[in-house]
């Protein structure tokens, strides 16, 4: 039986983990964290955020609103003015790979057709890039170029939107999606991990989730959801958690899943992995004990509410 005995080290709720005017500063500071990393900050119109990535890499998602994107490296300026979206609920946002050693610049645009607030709030997924390949270029990404993927079936289907991951956007080690898990449903399910380098089999990764939650109860009852990891193999972890908008999950090793939304609560994460394997690949084992639940997709139907 879990008793989340490892929550205090892998779960950091909302606030935690500001910093330098950042709502989420996760790039350094956290014993056994190496490689993954996240940025988020809320941005007024014509506010700044710089960040040296050095040795990083990285992908400007826009939560909430726009930002305009400004990167500089060896001289050269790449700059790209996203239009980002109303929220995460509202379909895919375009997004911008930056490459390794660039000195970023994030400056808030006028959010006041999407959050209604004038303010915009933009994450910076991050990976820390030791190759010494030479990174690919600036990308600006287009939303109608996101690939919308339909990820399981019945209670376990969730929207995946595949913006950051290999053959969609070119990076050295960052591999990144968003995904909507509906009220009720179950997503990261069966369990599975990618914490073991094997070829072709298995990918070592860390993974991040960031949460955000919105109640579906008209009166606006308490939306939240729960993740779920534990141990696969020798090295123990024992995570189980109640998580809500702003929380951030880490996931250092061990099997993963489920991530459930409340029946009253759509769920949302983005999810950012990064490793030190030779190969920048999204590759799982799936829990034996639970495995068989892919088996029964092809009889079940799609969740209607991602159609």
């Amino acid at each position: 039986m879990s008793t989340g005995q490892d929550n205090a080290a892998w779960v950091r709720p909302r606030g935690s983990l500001a910093a330098s005017g950042w709502e989420v500063d996760l790039t350094d500071g956290i014993a056994g964290w190496q490689h993954a990393g996240l940025l988020v900050a809320t941005l007024t119109p014509g506010e700044v955020r710089e960040v040296e990535l050095a040795g990083r890499e990285a992908i400007v998602i826009p939560l909430a609103g726009g930002v305009h994107v400004r990167a500089e490296r060896s001289g050269r300026v790449d700059e790209a003015s996203l239009a980002g979206r109303e929220s995460v609920w509202s379909g895919p946002s375009d997004v911008v790979y930056v490459p390794t050693g660039s000195h970023l610049t994030l400056t808030g645009t006028d959010c006041s057709t999407g959050t209604g607030t004038g303010t915009g709030r933009i994450a910076v997924a991050l990976a820390a890039d030791q190759s010494g390949t030479q990174p690919p270029a600036f990308r600006h990404l287009p939303a109608s170029e996101v690939p919308i993927e339909l990820r399981g079936a019945g209670i376990a289907s969730r929207q995946v939107r595949n913006f950051g991951v290999p053959g969609v956007l070119d990076a050295n080690r960052l591999i990144a999606c968003e995904v909507i898990t509906p009220a009720g449903n179950w997503s990261s399910w069966p369990p599975h991990k990618h914490d073991t380098e094997c070829a072709d089999v298995e990918s070592e990764l860390e993974e991040i989730y960031y949460v955000e939650t919105r109640s579906t109860d008209p009166r606006g009852t308490d939306p939240l959801g729960l993740l779920r990891v534990y141990a696969a193999g020798e090295r123990p972890i024992d995570v189980l958690a109640e998580v809500r908008t702003g929380d951030v999950v880490l996931v250092p090793h061990g099997w993963h899943g489920p991530a459930v939304a409340a029946p009253d609560a759509d769920l949302y994460y983005l999810n950012i992995m990064a490793g030190p394997g030779p190969q920048r690949a999204w590759l799982i084992c799936d829990d034996p004990a639970h495995a068989w639940v892919r088996d029964t997709w092809p009889t079940l139907p799609v969740d209607p509410r991602l159609s």
